[in-house]
């Protein structure tokens, strides 16, 4: 039964709607949107909660869906911003029987909830956990994945309870983030079941962590506390660990990059130490969206894992739309045009809804920007009438627990009909059912669109979900190529393991926790004994006949932050108090900490006075000046090895080692608002050097010549193709363009040729260049695509200019860009749907 449920198997409908349409005419068209994205019926933290009433305080039945786009689209000089519109199906719900092992208590408290009978997927996941099996929840936003797995936890913890209390079974509950364990935590607690539940994190006290390593059942903590706290003490958790039912992955779409790879280590050390207490604990994880879940959740783990994607929860109809502001009058860098800002754009957009009394969320990028958009909303709101104002607020990370509570109960009575959040609502937030979404621009990957398109929907209600494009390469290629939003699959969770410089700490920490024996190895992957033999020619480790041990003083744990790239952060210290403001990678202090920069944390602006390198502390002071700051930076990059090759025609794409030197050598002032420098300030700073993995691709001179590049377009076409294309590669592997970086050049020393670079900005690499490499014919088609479909007649922030090059976005060249990756693809293989 669960090997036929485990398919992907709702049939796709071809899409039927123009990428442009006129106003008032929305069209109807069909997408399956089957395991992308769930909206429906609500959850409340963490236990799924089947109906919620409708406050009196706001009207049961809203305007028609088609009533507010033809509204939102009608007001005058909105003609052309609707891109793209696509109407989600709605779903009925598919019920079935609570399980027969599941203890009465347990059953009465889900019912208390208002679960009077799960869903069948529910059910399903429940039962292959319950049975041993390791199981991924793949199912959409507010689709009850928290029962799935709280059903045989809960049930294992209260069938195991000893005759006097005594603790039988236990249960590690992991998520990305301190909140949402923290809310989880309060939906368990609601059930008012006799189950002794903890947080564990970095704000429990000593006496919380004392009770909660003697008594907890139930233990809510992130993969960080169980890399520096529990594993190191295991011996003082023995109880805990040896009696480990159920390991929860909570959210494990977002384990990627450096910070997956470390974690999938951290998640085979607690395999490890609790096998050697006698336990096997089962792992259940879930995600609303992540692709190849029984791939990711494989090598997440070490396991084999069985995916669940089939989902029956219930959903109304969600109408989606793609929409672009317009060029605005003003001039950028290099005098190119100028969009006007998403943030403006949603103000305006959040103002319209609410003025409709349409319940609604818009998400913006930063904590500054939500604070800007709540404002800008409001003044409008206040032209219309000056009650309406009070029923907009910000809602952003920062904020206290008491207050963050408050603006959520606040929308849900509807006293409260728009937010304007920070990213902070993505995970585990108790506000679901909304009417409307509004986004700020592309958050990234699918997965994270999905995950915020999926607050629309209260019950059957029909809901809005509204994409507004930034001035950005990867927004302007979505909405005008809408299909490789809605019609795609979310990207795989690209990490990699076997990273040297991620598995390296990991196995010291492992040394230290129990000599590593040679039948330890295969579970951290084939690579473990050359990584190991290594740390012995280090001195980290010592070899001795009954394995590897590590013989120094301090915490081996101490050698991985994994939520870093590497190296020790940068403190941001304020200059008059000595008090600690917030940190920085090393990796980005150069750029970001240097003299004279303008820093900006939580919408406060800080001028930086002093770099230490040596302690890794910047001083800074608050100010408001008139301009922001940008690094101007050389980087050089030399071949190291060739890892593989593949022949496009003439030209050549090829995946390897590489060493890039890094070297900040002046900053730019710029004017706020407008842009325009007001001058350049050198600075003398350290080179910096890494080595990690590339693709690159290479066209030679016959090939250029035959494009029609001329010997002075050559530079711009080749530096212009490489800024679009690490704007696009996000789109085909989970990363942020500021995780990668890029050289370009007419003729590389080690090539010899036009070569053009595109490399992971972390030690040894992070899986997301050998992505690119593997899909590099969607890619770089994309990448093409992106710079011929924008508006503009020279290159602008929406195809080729790069908000963080180097070179002041100089030499570019649109046209030249267009040929040279006409010539490369010309010899390129087909590529197959989806790259």
């Amino acid at each position: 039964m669960l090997g036929q449920y485990d398919v992907r198997d709702t049939p796709r409908v071809p899409l039927s709607v123009p990428g442009r349409i006129k106003p008032r005419v929305p069209p109807v068209a069909q997408v399956s949107p089957a395991l992308l994205v769930s909206v429906g019926r609500t959850a409340s933290v963490g236990v799924v909660c089947q109906t919620r009433p409708v406050s009196p305080s706001r009207p049961d039945v809203l305007p028609p869906v088609e009533q507010l786009i033809g509204r939102l689209t009608g007001v005058p000089g909105r003609e052309d911003r609707l891109r793209h519109l696509e109407v989600l199906p709605a779903r009925d719900a598919v019920h079935e029987d609570w399980p027969t092992w599941v203890p009465d208590d347990v059953r009465g408290a889900f019912a208390a909830q208002g679960v009077a009978r799960p869903w069948r997927h529910q059910v399903v996941a429940a039962d292959a956990a319950h049975a041993g099996d390791h199981v991924i929840v793949a199912t959409g936003t507010a689709s009850g994945k928290s029962l799935a797995y709280q059903l045989p936890a809960l049930s294992a913890i209260r069938a195991a309870r000893g005759p006097r209390g005594e603790r039988g079974a236990s249960v590690l509950y992991l998520a990305p983030t301190k909140a949402l364990a923290h809310d989880q935590l309060a939906g368990l607690a609601s059930l008012r079941l006799d189950v002794r539940l903890a947080a564990h994190d970095g704000d429990s006290s000593r006496e919380e962590r004392d009770w909660t390593r003697d008594y907890g059942e139930y233990v809510l903590t992130n993969p960080d506390m169980l890399h520096r706290s529990l594993l190191p003490s295991h011996h003082r958790w023995a109880r805990l660990l040896g009696s480990l039912q159920y390991v929860v992955v909570d959210e494990c779409h977002h384990y990627r990059g450096v910070f997956g790879a470390h974690v999938s280590h951290v998640l085979r050390r607690l395999r490890r130490v609790c096998a050697m207490y006698g336990a096997h604990p089962t792992f259940v994880l879930a995600s609303a969206t992540v692709a190849e879940p029984q791939v990711t959740a494989s090598r997440l783990t070490g396991l084999d894992v069985v995916a669940l994607t089939r989902d029956d929860s219930p959903r109304g109809r969600v109408s989606l739309l793609l929409w672009e502001p317009p060029f605005t009058s003003y001039a950028g860098e290099n005098g190119a045009p100028v969009r006007r800002a998403a943030s403006s754009e949603v103000a305006d957009l959040l103002a319209d809804l609410v003025a409709e009394d349409v319940r609604t969320l818009a998400f913006i990028r930063s904590r500054r920007g939500a604070e800007h958009v709540a404002a800008t909303a409001a003044e409008l709101l206040a032209e219309v009438d000056p009650s309406l104002p009070s029923r907009v607020a910000a809602y952003r990370g920062g904020y206290l627990p008491e207050e963050r509570r408050a603006l959520e109960a606040a929308l849900r009575r509807g006293d409260l009909m728009g937010l304007a959040a920070t990213n902070a609502l993505e995970l585990g937030i108790d506000i679901s059912g909304l009417d409307a979404v509004l986004i700020a621009g592309f958050p990234g990957t699918r997965a994270a669109f999905w995950q915020q398109v999926g607050r629309a929907g209260r019950g059957a209600q029909d809901a809005l979900g509204i994409l507004v494009a930034k001035d950005d390469p990867l927004d302007t290629y979505l909405v005008t190529h809408p299909e490789m939003l809605i019609g795609a699959p979310v990207e795989a969770s690209v990490f990699d393991p076997s990273n040297p410089h991620v598995m390296g700490p990991h196995l010291c920490a492992a040394a230290q926790e129990s000599p590593l024996a040679e039948p330890d190895l295969p579970l951290f992957g084939p690579t473990a004994r050359e990584v190991l033999d290594q740390l012995v020619d280090l001195g980290l480790l010592r070899r001795r006949p009954r394995g590897w041990f590590w013989t120094d003083r301090g915490r081996a744990a101490d050698l991985a932050d994994i939520r870093s790239a590497g190296g020790s952060p940068v403190q941001l210290i304020e200059a008059d108090t000595g008090r600690v403001v917030g940190t920085v990678d090393a990796g980005g202090a150069h750029n970001q900490a240097h003299p004279g920069a303008v820093y900006v944390h939580q919408g406060e602006t800080w001028l930086v006075e002093d770099l230490d390198l040596e302690h890794h502390v910047a001083t800074m002071r608050r100010d408001e000046p008139a301009y922001s700051t940008t690094a101007r930076e050389i980087t050089d990059i030399s071949i190291v090895s060739t890892r593989e090759r593949r022949s496009w025609g003439g030209c050549e794409l090829s995946l390897g080692e590489v060493d890039v030197s890094h070297q900040v050598v002046s900053f730019l002032r710029r004017r706020q608002p407008g842009g325009e420098v007001l001058s350049e300030e050198p600075l003398d700073l350290p080179e910096r050097t890494l080595r990690t993995t590339a693709v690159w691709w290479t066209v030679p001179d016959d090939v250029v010549a035959e494009a029609g590049l001329g010997a002075l377009d050559v530079p711009g076409a080749a530096h212009a193709a490489e800024h679009c294309s690490i704007g696009l590669l996000p789109l085909f592997a989970t990363c942020d363009r500021w995780d990668i970086g890029g050289v370009s050049t007419a003729r590389h020393a080690d090539t010899d040729v036009l070569t053009v670079f595109v490399y992971d900005g972390h030690p040894g690499g992070a899986g997301f260049s050998e992505r690119g490499f593997h899909t590099a014919v969607a890619w770089l088609s994309a990448t093409r695509d992106a710079i011929a479909s924008c508006e503009c007649t020279s290159g602008c922030p929406s195809c080729i200019q790069s908000p963080k090059c180097g070179n002041q976005n100089n030499p570019l060249d649109k046209a030249g860009a267009i040929l040279l990756l006409d010539a490369l693809l010309a010899g390129a293989p087909v590529a197959a749907a989806g790259g």
